[in-house]
């Protein structure tokens, strides 16, 4: 049984490279001598935090010369008497090697589920590749200078595009508990919610799951426009497995919510059509559903071999989007056969039937996406975190 004394991780970001992704920093102030503030919203709670920043796509050391953890106030503040100057080894700078993550010193700190936090660190010296996080759907700002005790945003704060130089939270439970990590592509990372209202799907079922009681430790590692087998937006998933599932504090269960763009962007056309530009940020030969398939099968077995459960879920609707094809449809839903009827998974979640219409099943429900028949909407999200039976992960 997990203990007390075990760290659970409660939020997340999975690292990227500073121009792997949609947006990037091309048109925001250098990173060097600045204060990054940044809020991330935990799921389950606990009694110590520890912070988890990432150089690992950088490409040179950084360092970060102070740090600091706080309960969020509005605006961009920290309220007051929960801020914890943050420590590396004991001391309160540290340098972070190209290509590595570091963890923060624990710091007493109690935060009840569902809180926000607010983690600022001041960069002295120039941060020459960020490793980051694309798109952060929390606002983040750069503020001249070293900030990091500021108690309210000050007026020169810049917004920060990107989720940048962190990438966990772990916290210390008060009653045993173990973390939920969902991998995915950008319907697992929230694309087409609305920023800063956490309405991603794994942030509704960490809701969800704390106010049944029942722990709320959900660890997004979605990455808008990721595969399953090759690179492109973000590492691909077979390759990331290891550092984003494997590596989790508390580790306990697992959902599978990545396979569908393989599919969808082998069967895109190349051509001149609206999305020629975007199908070049995907190398690699066109694969099929077998080989989706045998990805899922190999993730099952890493995943299975540390003890954890593993639930599939069915890949949406994506009829009447700029990428739909016949054969992307035909090999979506042969995909989605074998994950409802191979039993390779310990449970499925079938997202298909929520947000399928009726009338069109190769489409999503007006009410549910975004404007784009790709990616979900706040009501969309909702109805996929409330379609998960809560009792597959006590």
């Amino acid at each position: 049984m997990t203990d007390t004394n075990t760290w659970v991780r409660s939020w997340s970001a999975s690292p990227q490279a500073a121009h792997d992704g949609l947006g990037s920093l091309d048109d925001h102030p250098p990173l060097a001598d600045v204060t990054l503030r940044q809020v991330v919203r935990v799921g389950g709670g606990g009694r110590r935090v520890r912070v988890r920043f990432t150089n690992e796509f950088g490409t040179a050391p950084f360092t970060i010369g102070a740090a600091r953890v706080g309960l969020t106030a509005p605006g961009g503040g920290v309220q007051p008497g929960s801020e914890r100057a943050l420590t590396f080894s004991g001391a309160p700078t540290v340098t972070v090697p190209a290509g590595a993550p570091i963890l923060s010193d624990p710091v007493d700190l109690p935060v009840p589920a569902l809180t926000r936090l607010t983690i600022s660190l001041h960069l002295p010296g120039r941060v020459e590749t960020c490793t980051c996080h694309d798109p952060s759907l929390d606002t983040g700002w750069t503020i001249p200078g070293n900030a990091v005790a500021a108690p309210t945003l000050p007026a020169n704060a810049v917004d920060l595009p990107v989720r940048a130089l962190i990438s966990a939270v772990d916290l210390l439970p008060d009653t045993p508990a173990k973390a939920v990590v969902v991998l995915g592509d950008s319907r697992v990372d929230g694309a087409g919610s609305t920023p800063d209202t956490n309405h991603s799907w794994p942030e509704l079922l960490a809701r969800r799951l704390v106010e049944q009681g029942a722990g709320g430790y959900v660890s997004n590692q979605g990455i808008s426009g990721n595969r399953m087998l090759n690179d492109g937006i973000g590492t691909a998933a077979l390759a990331r497995f290891d550092r984003d599932v494997l590596a989790t504090p508390g580790l306990g269960h697992l959902v599978l919510a990545v396979g569908g763009n393989d599919l969808i962007i082998s069967a895109a056309p190349r051509d001149d059509g609206p999305m020629a530009d975007f199908l070049k940020m995907f190398p690699g030969a066109p694969v099929t559903t077998d080989d989706v398939i045998a990805g899922h099968r190999q993730l099952i077995a890493r995943a299975r071999e540390h003890g954890v459960k593993v639930h599939g879920t069915t890949a949406a609707p994506f009829g009447g989007s700029d990428l739909y094809t016949p054969d992307g449809e035909t090999a979506r839903l042969a995909l989605n056969e074998w994950i409802r009827t191979s039993g390779a998974f310990d449970a499925v979640l079938d997202f298909d039937a929520v947000w399928h219409d009726p009338d069109h099943p190769d489409r999503i429900r007006d009410d549910f996406h975004a404007g784009d028949h790709l990616h979900g909407n706040d009501a969309g999200y909702q109805a996929l975190a409330d379609s998960v039976d809560l009792s597959l992960f006590s």
